[in-house]
This record gives C-alpha cells, sequence and structure tokens, in this order.
C-alpha cells in the first residue's frame, strides 16, 4: 500500500508529460517563427569583434611597417606582423629583445596593436 502512494505521484506526472508532448510541435513551430521575426527585425550583426592572440619570442628584424618575431623550442616558429598605425609598446623594441606582441586577424594578416618588452635578466651574481 506504500508504495502505491509513492508511485501515484509519478504516475500522474508521467500522465501529465504524455499528454503536453502533444504539444510540444506547435509549441516549437511558434518559438521558430518568433525567433525569425526577432531576427528580421535586427540587422545581420557582424562576427564578433575578432579577439588579441598573443606571440612571445625574440625579435629578428624590424622596420617602419613589420616586425618578425621567432619563437624557439622543439617547435620553432617565425611570425611576421604588420604594425598597426596606433601600435603601443612599452619599453625599447629592439633586435633581439623578448617581446610579447597582441595582435589581431585583420584581412587575413596578422596585424600588431601591442608590444610588451621582456626587462632582460643578468646571469650574473652578487
Amino acid at each position: 500500500m506504500r508504495h502505491a502512494r509513492m508511485l501515484a505521484p509519478l504516475a500522474l506526472a508521467a500522465v501529465l508529460a504524455a499528454s503536453l508532448t502533444g504539444f510540444a510541435p506547435e509549441a516549437q513551430a511558434a518559438a521558430k517563427r518568433s525567433a525569425k521575426t526577432a531576427a528580421a527585425d535586427q540587422p545581420a550583426s557582424p562576427r564578433k569583434a575578432a579577439a588579441y592572440h598573443q606571440f612571445t619570442g625574440t625579435v629578428v628584424s624590424l622596420d617602419a611597417s613589420s616586425i618578425t618575431v621567432e619563437k624557439g623550442g622543439k617547435t620553432p616558429k617565425q611570425m611576421v606582423f604588420t604594425r598597426h598605425s596606433e601600435m603601443r609598446s612599452t619599453g625599447d623594441v629592439a633586435k633581439d629583445a623578448r617581446v610579447t606582441v597582441y595582435w589581431r586577424d585583420e584581412s587575413g594578416k596578422p596585424v600588431a596593436h601591442r608590444i610588451v618588452v621582456k626587462a632582460t635578466t643578468t646571469g650574473g651574481t652578487d
């Protein structure tokens, strides 16, 4: 008898769920229609703003319009960045300096927006 009392609410919930599933396709169709009209009201949004990427390595070469940074290790990699017109930098960007370049992909090309020069460490002891 106790088991019957415990199962009665579960059976009632199952019956209600089964009866409501008949209305689910209509509710889904209505939701799709409202989503389409909401999308039609708003202009197509551009792709999410491109996030900054970072690349850390040693400056191999630089000129007025570009900077080349090389990463060593097991899988060495070299990247050439175009300098952004409003590029900021901390420290003196020079050849053989260790840097982190914060860049974005603009029209398929990496463009440096900020360069952080790493402090050089001396290996001497006092």
